[in-house]
């Protein structure tokens, strides 16, 4: 289960549950001077689960000019009798000079963690706006934001959803029970409800409809593929996985650690610990070597245990060192099975330095050289560093969203229940059902938490008959975790991003059948 919990283990969620109402846009205020100006007088701060602000705005994408507008605030979880028992935050984003929403699309867009918020993608890669960072993705100073000349909202309606406990979205009362929230299957079932709900409220039944998720998010936005077709009778006609886990299809611990050695090529590659041949090479030519390698030599070696003699494991321990850039010592003390951690406090020893876990780019300092892991998460802490002030600045600023409680980056969502996580299948079953679903899967080559081989192998295990390959595809960019913080990064993903949108939305009049 380790890359269920893409994020958690570095962040400490220690935020208050204080909770507290959105502030009303500047022209209803004089409807409501008296009520505000008694509740002014109260220290509690109380949360509405029911309440929006809308704002106009216009921006320029790939050179024209694209006016919308934005709905940001809060829209119930109901119980099944009815109830109130959640407030979900979102930010709806509309383009306005577009009449007809039978023909346009509505993506809906998740992050991971499980306990982090959609912040990630909205201004870092799909919506109109950036945060501030240098082209390869790591923080500046000032703080701030631009707009985003790369943003989908040219060819897509877009709506970013925070799940309970993260950004602003909340439980309305202490005895609501968590496991209503927090859990595979939990999560799916009541993110279903709620985007039937913000369908029908916002009248997007006839649009062509997307899920995107990133990290754990592509497991909730698998797993929702199937629920809303048979709980909701709502058929897709796109999913984009950002860095996928595993979606709940078993490796087995000989495979799951074979599986890894791409990975580890790719960032032996980046940071130059590769022999001259292999270092020369261009990486997207020297990765089909090492991914031969893995499938065919080592995965079946691995599964061979201690029948493996001490001649084969002494050449597959030349080879792996060749490859991951690390001795071969150090591989046969651990019976050719690299964990990441290890990985990552290894490399870059010898130089003071580990790598990161989400993106294996970025170098962090540790206490001591010594030692089997690394003290912290390099890349992490430069991300939070980068977008947490933005994403304060421009809820506020830009659209208007004016609080007094912690927009949650990261909120507590333990314990999570990760029974019967069956995503992929669900996700496989959806595609089968439906001719219009199309799947794309985007993985950066640096990612350690949910690699880019991993990710390959998730399609060759979900389709075993190669029927619905015709419907999947795969790009991989030179990043990691979140590929699009890399400025060359983000302008290829964001036109994957539109060319598999118009793709998956089939001609008018096109039946949805075999």
């Amino acid at each position: 289960m380790k890359k269920i919990f893409i994020f958690c283990s570095t962040v400490l969620f220690f935020i208050a549950q204080t909770i507290a109402q959105p502030v009303k846009p500047k022209e209803e205020f004089n409807k409501q001077e008296k009520s505000e100006e008694k509740k002014s007088n109260l220290s509690d701060l109380i949360f509405n689960p029911d309440a929006t602000v809308v704002t106009t705005h216009s921006t320029t994408i790939n050179g024209k000019q694209i006016p919308y507008k934005a709905t940001t605030g809060t829209l119930p979880v109901w119980d099944e009798n009815g109830k109130t028992i959640a407030g979900l935050f979102f930010i709806y984003y509309e383009r306005t000079d577009v009449k007809d929403k039978s023909t346009r699309p509505l993506i809906i867009s998740f992050n991971g963690g499980p306990g982090t918020a959609s912040v990630w993608m909205h201004i870092g890669y799909t919506g109109p706006y950036l945060l501030n960072i240098n082209d390869e993705g790591y923080p500046i100073q000032p703080y701030g934001y631009t707009q985003n000349p790369y943003s989908i909202l040219d060819v897509t309606d877009i709506l970013y959803v925070d799940p309970v406990n993260t950004g602003y979205s909340r439980m309305v009362g202490k005895d609501i029970p968590k496991e209503k929230f927090f859990g595979v299957n939990a999560d799916i079932k009541y993110l279903g409800d709620w985007i039937n709900s913000f369908v029908t409220r916002y009248d997007r039944w006839a649009s062509p409809k997307f899920l995107i998720g990133e990290s754990y998010g592509t497991t909730r936005v698998s797993g929702l593929a199937l629920e809303l077709q048979q709980a909701h009778w709502m058929y897709l006609n796109g999913v984009i996985l950002v860095s996928p886990t595993e979606l709940g299809i078993e490796r087995g611990a000989s495979t799951g650690s074979a599986l890894l050695l791409p990975y580890y090529a790719a960032t032996a590659w980046y940071h130059k610990k590769l022999p001259q041949d292999l270092q020369q090479k261009e990486l997207t030519q020297m990765l089909p070597e090492v991914e031969s390698f893995t499938m065919n030599e080592l995965i079946p070696a691995m599964n061979k245990g201690s029948n493996l003699s001490d001649a084969e494991k002494q050449k597959l321990a030349t080879k792996i060192s060749r490859y991951a850039g690390i001795s071969e010592k150090v591989i046969l003390q651990n019976n050719l099975s690299i964990n990441t951690n290890l990985f990552w406090k290894e490399l870059l020893r010898n130089e003071g330095y580990t790598i990161g876990r989400l993106d294996s780019r970025y170098k962090g300092i540790d206490k001591k050289e010594a030692g089997e892991r690394p003290d912290f998460n390099a890349e992490l802490t430069a991300w939070l560093h980068a977008f947490t002030p933005p994403i304060n600045m421009y809820l506020r600023n830009v659209l208007n969203y004016k609080t007094d409680f912690t927009y949650k980056m990261f909120g507590n969502v333990y314990p999570w229940d990760n029974k019967n996580n069956r995503v992929g299948e669900n996700l496989r079953s959806a595609m089968a059902t439906n001719p219009y679903l199309h799947l794309l899967v985007q993985s950066g080559y640096f990612d350690g938490a949910c690699d880019y081989f991993n990710a390959k192998y998730n399609l060759w295990q979900m389709d075993p008959s190669g029927k619905l390959k015709e419907r999947m595809s795969w790009e991989g960019y030179k990043s990691g975790h979140m590929m699009y913080l890399r400025k060359e990064d983000l302008k290829t993903s964001t036109n994957h991003l539109r060319d598999f949108i118009q793709k998956a939305i089939p001609k008018a009049g096109t039946p949805a059948m075999y």
